[in-house]
């Protein structure tokens, strides 16, 4: 198990670096996405995100992406 928070402190010169890094939380979370489910299993470059009521899931996969919405896609 890694450590989450880290202290890094560097000079060059007379120039002192302080950098602290601390992990966060990773994912959608909070009370307003309660109840929602995302699904980027299949996610692809230029996706975008919909809703997909059958499975009551967002996805962002290739279903629908930048280039399906411009070559021949309805809007």
């Amino acid at each position: 198990m890694s450590t989450p928070n880290k202290v890094e402190v560097s000079q060059v010169s007379d120039v002192t670096t302080v950098e602290i890094t601390t992990a966060g939380p990773q994912g959608p979370a909070g009370p307003s996405l309660t109840g929602i489910n995302f699904d980027v299993t299949g996610k692809v470059d230029n996706a975008v995100l919909y809703y997909h009521a059958a499975s009551d899931t967002f996805k962002a996969d290739n279903t629908t992406t930048k280039l399906t919405l411009v070559d021949g896609g309805n809007f």
